[in-house]
């Protein structure tokens, strides 16, 4: 399984920050997700953001009709958010074997990607280029709807994958039906609760625990049952689904 990473501050607001008042996206972002995810890539979503933004962050992607994908978070404020999400990235490709195909973000990221082990030509940053790391990336000067010309035409952006493909990355992924063991195993992440988990018992009197650790999951729990109300766990991991 492959995926495409995006930083979300750093590849798609135009202004200063997402958490602003309905901060404008860069011309051609979407066009170039969703380019991705009709190649049958899996679609990361990554921030240093804490957890507890995820709503305002959530809605702001929606509103502006981003594709379904997985959207993660640091679980509470880090202190070295770059850090974080070289931990889970790495988690992401040893514990889960999912290869990065490309990565986009700003240049805080590029020490992250290169981490990984991505080639520079395989590290997107948007912004103005800089000598400091101009053999480190390939920046997208020119905006994304050239980027998206180029992406036509490249050997990197491959033919559509099978059906069946899709249909696992839908399943496994985006519906939550089925968890990586890492998500399971992670120090550094909560695990995510599945989306179609049977509910537990009911009992006279629940666990002051459960109430504790999973206070958000339990409150929208009750919402929409369709396929944009996913449960929201107090975890780091989210969907992100469009009906």
């Amino acid at each position: 399984m492959e995926c495409v990473v995006f930083s979300i501050d750093g590849s798609f607001a135009a202004s200063v920050s997402i958490m602003g008042s309905d901060p404008k996206v860069r011309p051609g972002a979407v066009d170039v997700v969703r380019h991705w995810q009709d190649l049958g890539y899996l679609i990361i979503y990554i921030t240093g953001r804490p957890d507890m933004q995820k709503q305002r962050v959530v809605s702001w992607l929606s509103q502006h009709n981003f594709p379904q994908g997985m959207i993660f978070f640091s679980e509470g404020l880090v202190h070295d958010p770059l850090r974080q999400k070289t931990i889970f990235l790495r988690n992401l490709v040893q514990e889960c074997h999912i290869k990065i195909n490309c990565a986009y973000g700003s240049m805080k990221d590029i020490s992250v990607y290169s981490m990984l082990g991505l080639n520079p030509n395989q590290i997107y940053i948007v912004g103005r280029p800089s000598k400091k790391y101009q053999n480190q990336c390939q920046f997208l000067s020119e905006g994304y709807a050239v980027h998206l010309s180029s992406l036509q035409f490249s050997r990197r952006a491959r033919p559509k994958k099978s059906s069946s493909v899709r249909m696992v990355l839908r399943k496994g992924s985006f519906g939550l039906s089925a968890k990586p063991d890492f998500l399971c195993k992670r120090t550094h992440l909560r695990r995510t609760m599945s989306v179609q988990q049977p509910e537990p018992p009911m009992t006279p009197n629940p666990k002051p625990e459960r109430a504790q650790s999973q206070p958000e999951s339990d409150k929208d729990h009750g919402g929409g049952g369709g396929p944009g109300n996913a449960m929201w766990a107090r975890g780091s991991m989210h969907p992100l689904v469009h009906s």
